[in-house]
């Protein structure tokens, strides 16, 4: 879970907030900038301000009235299983009120801020009352499998029915559930990798239990750290509106940042001020992602940052490269996506068209992981398959020559009047697409930035009306 923010309206909540900090110190504090002046961040518009915090997951600690946060959420409330931990601490310290987020720890959290400031929390959670504990809402290292069925569950509970506990686990052992080896309810405990096992009903709730994650401390305690997680994302060629609402979503739930300085800077936007950025040299692809799996070893939310799409030419295939060669065992648990984005290619035949309308290929010029001698005779194959083309990586500051070289192949099976693409910048300041003929095409033409389409000898250039020119494959052979 993201670490949570303080959010006061007044200078005189401070003292209460630097208070709850000591006990939280990841949480951010957040103050209205035209009545506080000692906050870590100020804001301009309270409701707007919640409600982006809570959409995006962010745990809330309001020192204010209920009532405005109630006010102020109450239409973002569609789904509990998503809500964050939402509470109302009193202006003096005085009460501790868990508003929302019952399934994602809340009471938990009210009862660390309310021991500090020397009050009872005002939980009324019923299951949270009875049992002291929640089961809904269990200790990290566990999962609830089968949470549809737990409010039947717990209210065949709270009418005094007895549990059965089958597997081992403190926090449930030491609550104040009626458990008994005759119970006609049952809570089993199993381990993730038998999972399979389980059978899970409405009068048996199933934890899963990752046992991967327990960690010895001392010989006084024995704690579950959170799973971590590591997402291989995609953010488009760069413009923000071109970046899927799952990238946007994990990028701002985020705790790290990893990625190359360029594409950290194109979402720079989103990053929250608790979110850590790490930036490194585009040359450095193993280390970035070994980077990146060992953050997410510490349970930390890690989204390794690429442009375009990250299973093409980018930084998903450096991540299971490392994970075959290195397999460090911290790195097992951790729980890994791939996210994928539009590429450069797809976004540079939008842009004209449909150049790709046919069966195509992409072959990176860059001859830094494999040889000329292997690039040269896949354009050669593909020039003669007749497949359209998509040239990554054309040219760079050392390497001028192989783009000329591929135009000499291409044309020994093209025609000089092929049509070709050359998008430079994509999505960014600076966007430029330009169509030319093979015949025209020139190293000066292309840097890194740019990505070239070759069409094959069906791609055909076309006006629709006097200004407008469109390219495109027909879909027929």
């Amino acid at each position: 879970m993201k670490p949570p923010v303080i959010v006061i309206l007044t200078e005189t909540s401070i003292p209460v907030a630097r208070q709850i900090q000591i006990a939280l110190p990841e949480a951010a504090l957040y103050g209205l900038e035209s009545r506080t002046q000692s906050a870590d961040f100020t804001y301009a518009n309270f409701g707007e301000t919640v409600r982006e915090f809570f959409q995006t997951g962010t745990p809330i600690i309001g020192i204010c009235a209920a009532g405005i946060l109630i006010r102020t959420l109450a239409p973002l409330l569609t789904n509990k299983w998503q809500e964050p931990p939402v509470l109302a601490i009193a202006e003096d310290g005085s009460a501790v009120v868990p508003l929302l987020g019952g399934l994602q720890g809340v009471n938990d959290l009210a009862r660390q801020i309310a021991e500090l400031l020397q009050v009872s929390p005002a939980i009324t959670t019923t299951g949270d009352i009875r049992f002291r504990t929640a089961l809904l809402s269990p200790p990290s290292g566990y999962q609830l499998v089968n949470p549809d069925d737990a409010k039947t569950f717990i209210s065949d509970l709270l009418a005094g029915a007895k549990v059965k506990l089958i597997g081992e686990a403190d926090w449930l052992q030491n609550s104040q559930l009626a458990i008994s080896p005759e119970g006609n309810l049952t809570i089993e405990i199993i381990e993730k990798n038998n999972l399979e096992l389980a059978k899970p009903s409405p009068d048996r709730l199933v934890y899963q239990f990752d046992g991967r994650n327990l960690v010895s401390v001392g010989d006084l305690e024995t704690r579950f750290l959170s799973q971590g997680k590591l997402a291989i994302v995609g953010t488009g060629p760069g413009a923000i509106n071109w970046m899927s609402p799952e990238v946007r979503e994990l990028l701002e739930k985020a705790t790290d940042w990893v990625g190359y300085k360029t594409y950290l800077d194109l979402v720079e936007s989103l990053r929250k001020p608790e979110i850590v950025r790490h930036e490194s040299d585009n040359r450095v692809e193993l280390d970035r992602a070994e980077m990146a799996l060992d953050l997410a070893a510490q349970g930390r939310s890690v989204v390794l940052v690429s442009s375009g799409d990250p299973g093409i030419y980018a930084m998903a295939s450096a991540v299971f490269e490392v994970l075959e060669k290195k397999a460090k065992p911290e790195w097992e648990a951790i729980d890994i996506q791939v996210c994928p984005g539009i590429s450069a290619m797809q976004a540079a035949a939008a842009s004209v068209g449909a150049p790709l309308g046919h069966d195509f290929c992409a072959i990176s010029l860059s001859d830094i992981l494999k040889s000329w001698e292997v690039i040269s005779q896949r354009i050669e194959l593909a020039a003669k398959a007749d497949l359209a083309i998509a040239f990554y990586n054309p040219v760079s500051k050392q390497r001028t020559w192989q783009l000329e070289k591929a135009k000499e192949i291409l044309l020994q099976w093209r025609s000089p009047q092929t049509p070709v693409i050359l998008a430079h910048n994509l999505g960014r300041k600076g966007q430029t697409v330009t169509v030319k003929l093979l015949e025209q095409l020139a190293v000066e033409d292309a840097d890194m930035r740019t990505v070239i389409l070759i069409g094959s000898s069906k791609t055909r250039i076309i006006q629709q009306g006097e200004k407008k020119q469109w390219v495109y494959t027909p879909r027929h052979y």
